[in-house]
């Protein structure tokens, strides 16, 4: 019998497919740099503590530094998010991306003196000090005694690159979210969104074992301009930023529209079924960004994000300095088991992706992986061998893999959510807000850390008190009644025919 043939793409199928090869290779590999620039400084403190100790960079100096990042990323994200929508994407990500690249090389010159900025900071240290021990509250290790030390200065010079570095990539990430919406249905959101996510996870693997050779430039001493490893890290990483920003300026393109890559007929069928789904959703009611900004769900969402965050990047960022203080180990064999949890949270975000789109259902999805990392977060300090006789290295990799699972594996689902509530310009705005505001959780969540490291000498309490954290997110997100299955797709039991575009995209 002759074989049958395979059927014909439709010009919808063809433009879903190029639009998926074309833009999400790109967005991925600015994704993979922009999440090594911004945590990196947790591979690097592995041997920047020991040589600016004497300076005062402390636990909780560190912890700050990691996590003030997100107090600059705060300022630009909503007017980032809506640049997007109204204006260009392709313009934004390119501004992002050079000012970042900048930024995050310059992080590995935070010790030096800068003319007439050093003396700037230092005369302004000793009212910071009055301030923070107002705040933070004084004593030994806190931030204030950290700005009335003899490298005040250069304490403040740290932070400053880091809220830089946060000012620098606002807009990166929630921008792309938005971006995204420009050119993917609904149908297809949460796998393109997933297919992009797990650039984090990818550099998690990648990165510490090329941070780790780049460390040893110079073989434990001042290397080629008298740099140290610790400094290659930041410079090295740095640079693919501003190469990638000419490449997003060539390659990307704004909106189907202005894509000379598909044929008439593919941008015809893709912006039609945009706009129609546009309509639909605008049909339901229409919110103006002030609304949306002042929107209930948006606002807990915002606050489920932030709670999760708070967890994700304490243990992104402390992961490093947990598992090699537990147990003693060199740089070396820190970095490479820093590399096996991320494989577990790669795994989940591709199949909370494709599950989530497969059944078109969001909020399980978003909000029972936040259970499995908490629960996994929780049992962390039980298996430090130091202080329970069953516990091991392999089983603090084994629950780190669990909580970052959970960490990362609801973030597709999760972005669906908003716009699912808004559209358009009110949806970018939204996003923006959520992301913004949330991501204080990663200067929270690492602060925290630092901070009952360096009182209690452990780091038990900071991991069960986030935990619970993301319990009650986790809570936040199932009960607002957002993201469901939809009744109709529970009452159809007609199967959708086979989607030979995106079928070819996943193999």
């Amino acid at each position: 019998m002759p074989s049958e043939t395979p059927p014909t793409p439709s010009a919808l199928d063809r433009a879903r497919s190029k639009a998926y090869w074309r833009l999400l290779p790109l967005l991925f590999i600015c994704y993979v740099v922009a999440y090594v620039d911004r945590t990196n400084v947790g591979f690097a403190k592995l041997d920047m503590q020991e040589d600016l100790g004497p300076l005062g960079f402390t636990e909780s100096v560190f912890g700050f530094g990691m996590g003030v990042f997100f107090v600059g990323y705060l300022l630009l994200e909503i007017p980032g998010s809506i640049l997007v929508e109204r204006w260009s994407a392709r313009k934004w990500i390119f501004r992002i991306m050079i000012s970042w690249g900048i930024v995050a090389s310059m992080t590995a010159f935070v010790h030096c003196r800068v003319p007439y900025l050093t003396d700037a900071l230092a005369s302004l240290t000793g009212g910071l000090a009055g301030v923070f021990e107002t705040v933070f509250g004084g004593g030994e290790d806190s931030y204030a005694e950290s700005l009335r030390g003899p490298g005040a200065a250069f304490v403040a010079q740290f932070w400053g690159a880091r809220f830089l570095l946060g000012l620098a990539e606002a807009g990166f990430f929630p921008g792309v979210i938005v971006y995204l919406s420009h050119w993917f249905p609904r149908r297809d959101r949460s796998r393109a969104l997933a297919w992009f996510f797990i650039a984090a996870p990818i550099s998690q693997i990648l990165g510490p074992p090329i941070s780790n050779q780049m460390m040893k430039i110079g073989g434990g001493g001042p290397g080629p301009w008298g740099l140290v490893g610790w400094q290659w890290v930041f410079l090295l990483w740095g640079i693919p930023a501003v190469v990638l920003a000419f490449v997003v300026l060539a390659f990307l393109t704004d909106r189907p529209a202005q894509a000379t890559w598909l044929t008439a007929e593919e941008r015809e069928a893709l912006q039609a079924e945009l706009d129609d789904e546009r309509r639909r959703h605008a049909a339901a009611g229409h919110f103006t960004i002030a609304q949306a900004l002042a929107h209930p769900k948006i606002l807990l969402l915002a606050l489920a994000f932030f709670l999760c965050t708070c967890g994700n990047y304490a243990v992104e960022m402390q992961m490093p300095s947990i598992i090699k203080g537990w147990y003693n180990l060199d740089v070396d064999t820190v970095a490479y088991l820093i590399m096996i949890p991320p494989i577990g949270s790669l795994v989940g975000q591709i199949f909370v992706g494709w599950n989530s789109d497969r059944t078109n259902e969001r909020r399980w999805h978003a909000s029972l992986p936040i259970v499995v990392g908490a629960v996994a977060m929780a049992v962390i300090p039980f298996t430090n061998v130091n202080n329970y006789a069953g516990g091991g290295r392999w089983l603090t990799v084994a629950a780190f893999t669990m909580a970052l699972v959970g960490f990362k594996a609801y973030l597709p689902a999760f972005w669906t959510l908003p716009t699912l509530i808004l559209s358009e310009s009110a949806a970018a705005a939204s996003i923006g807000l959520i992301n913004s505001l949330a991501n204080l959780g990663g200067w929270f969540g690492p602060t925290l850390v630092g901070v009952l490291k360096d009182n209690t000498n452990s780091y038990d309490a900071s991991l069960w008190i986030l935990s619970g954290f993301m319990l009650v997110g986790a809570t936040i997100i199932a009960s607002l009644g957002v993201g469901g299955r939809p009744a109709a797709d529970l009452a159809t039991a007609e199967p959708e025919p086979p989607d030979v575009s995106m079928q070819a995209a996943e193999v």
